[in-house]
């Protein structure tokens, strides 16, 4: 009955949600209210499922890179991945669009992580995929294949966050010359916050990976995913006050 209830949304099942959504009958003209005024849309849905597909497919690629030194993550079958992530996305925006019937911060948080999440999942995944072809994980080369990963994430950032997270329409009377100046200036602006946060990614990862070296008998590959993950969530966090604050304020 609990798991009956934790697949429902507004009394609705996901399956069913999921099935209208295929067949087009969860549009942006008629969308789901919560008290809030906040409205279920067919491309939120869509947007969800899509980022839970795509962080599957990454994660199989770090798990399939450090499984020699941690086989106990090849107990769960690769193929769980792909199939269940989508869902647990779709479950969490829809959480979070429940809280937002009373805290409205939760409908914009509630997508932030899941981007944050994809975003993480794109740094340590390409990095993962370099290392996996090249066998190579220290050393200067390590810190190019930092460098790559996560400026893929940061485009990969921009292009959400400014199309799904902190989406804002045209403002009434601008001219399509206004909304492109508006928008180079934007994208400049995101570029320089992001650059140091490149810059305080790639620079702490290198001092955990290089500088600090490997720890408690723990093997290059493990090491070099753990100095991606703490310098990836210090410059994630620097990225939320910069595009929240500074690029994408309102």
């Amino acid at each position: 009955m609990k798991l009956k209830k934790l697949l429902q949304f507004k009394g609705v099942p996901l399956i069913t949600l999921l099935k209208s959504v295929v067949k087009g009958r969860t549009s942006n003209k008629n969308n789901m209210n919560t008290s809030s005024g906040v409205k279920l849309v067919k491309s939120d849905i869509i947007a969800s499922l899509v980022i839970g597909e795509a962080a599957g497919w990454l994660l199989l690629i770090v798990i399939k890179n450090i499984s020699q030194t941690l086989p106990q993550l090849e107990l769960i079958p690769l193929w769980v991945w792909p199939v269940f992530f989508p869902l647990f996305c779709l479950i969490w925006f829809l959480f979070a669009l429940f809280l937002s019937k009373k805290w409205l911060v939760f409908y914009q948080f509630g997508k932030f992580v899941l981007v944050g999440g994809l975003n993480f999942l794109v740094d340590v995944g390409i990095l993962n995929l370099l290392i996996f072809v090249t066998s190579i994980a220290a050393g200067w080369l390590y810190s190019v294949f930092k460098g790559i990963s996560f400026a893929v994430a940061v485009i990969n950032s921009y292009l959400w966050n400014k199309f799904w997270t902190f989406k804002s329409p045209r403002a009434q009377g601008e001219s399509a010359d206004e909304s492109v100046g508006k928008i180079g200036k934007e994208f400049l602006t995101f570029v320089i916050v992001s650059l140091i946060g490149i810059g305080l990614n790639n620079a702490v990862a290198s001092l955990i990976v290089n500088w600090l070296g490997p720890q408690w008998g723990i093997s290059e590959n493990l090491w070099a995913n753990i100095g991606a993950v703490t310098a990836s969530f210090l410059a994630m966090f620097w990225n939320f006050i910069g595009y929240k604050f500074i690029v994408f304020k309102k």
